[in-house]
């Protein structure tokens, strides 16, 4: 039977020979996870005993929203708008666009690397799906989630249920909303784990075994199609932050310093302006812009 303190720390974190057997052997390669999972579920759990055995660092939301700060918003407000229900996306999506570029930008800084666990907000959606990393979906019984909070923050069974279910469907819509995905597919995910039975020991075992397939080793191929969308990245930002091209709906991408745009705008005088922020951001070589369209010119 699961226990919400069931972690072994010996078989999770290891014994001194055993966690130098990862970092210094095998374990000398690069892999990144990230970990879906629902309000209470156990996810920074798995996520700080995987960590642990193999020598990786464990990074939460806070952490990519800290490091997003850096564009200038306060980590309250990022926050802020990261939770809000989708009414909130469709009066101000320009800040949506802004934001999330910000949120992905901070994250591929933060996994560029590899030997990194994630748990939060849509880590498996925010990284290109050419991106081989382990995809984990995380679920528990209600009853396992409620005693979480119970013993966590204090509340009463009948307020931990209210909270889960709200939270759950704010973030379901909020997935669907940005990515019209449903993070409840598992179709999204490489490893599906129900604590029911195996628990946050044998949740480690099996996260731990998928790990060691080669299919999850970040090569350097797979390093540089990070680098790629860290550099499309920066471009769209560049291209939401300047006042000539603010708003403007344009996506990117990036490989091997060429960017490509795509977008429908309303005069070539914006796809100019366009162009001109693309083309001055550090790093690209050149800009595509055959998927940018624009009105002809009636003359």
């Amino acid at each position: 039977m699961w226990e919400i303190t069931a972690i072994d720390t010996h078989r999770a974190g290891g014994d001194d020979a055993q966690k130098d057997f990862y970092r210094k052997g095998r374990w000398s390669v690069m892999a990144i996870v990230c970990i879906s999972r629902g309000s209470a579920s156990g996810g920074k759990m798995l996520a700080d005993a995987l960590a642990k055995k193999f020598g990786y660092r464990e990074i939460g939301r806070e952490d990519i929203l800290k490091r997003a700060t850096k564009f200038g918003v306060s980590e309250e407000e990022l926050k802020h708008v990261l939770v809000e229900p989708p009414t909130f996306w469709e009066r101000a999506s320009h800040k949506r666009a802004r934001y999330l570029a910000y949120f992905r930008f901070a994250l591929c800084e933060e996994v560029k690397e590899g030997k990194v666990i994630y748990h939060g907000n849509a880590g498996h959606l925010l990284l290109p799906p050419e991106v081989p990393a382990l995809r984990i979906r995380l679920v528990a019984p209600l009853e396992f989630r409620q005693r979480m909070l119970i013993e966590r923050e204090g509340m009463n069974a009948e307020d931990a249920l209210e909270y889960i279910l709200k939270v759950d469907e704010q973030r379901r819509r909020w997935t669907k909303f940005l990515y019209g995905a449903d993070p409840l597919d598992p179709l999204l995910y490489d490893l599906v784990i129900n604590l029911h039975q195996l628990g946050l020991d044998g949740a480690v075992d099996v996260a731990s075994a998928a790990l060691e397939r080669p299919e999850f080793k970040i090569t350097e191929e797979a390093k540089k199609v990070i680098s790629d969308h860290h550099l499309a990245c920066k471009v769209e930002i560049a291209i939401l932050n300047n006042k000539k091209t603010t708003g403007l709906d344009v996506k990117a991408e990036a490989k091997d310093g060429v960017v490509y745009l795509s977008g429908k705008l309303r005069s070539a005088n914006q796809v100019e302006n366009v162009l001109e922020v693309a083309k001055a951001v550090e790093g690209v070589v050149d800009v595509n812009r055959e998927k940018l369209d624009a009105p002809p010119v009636l003359v």
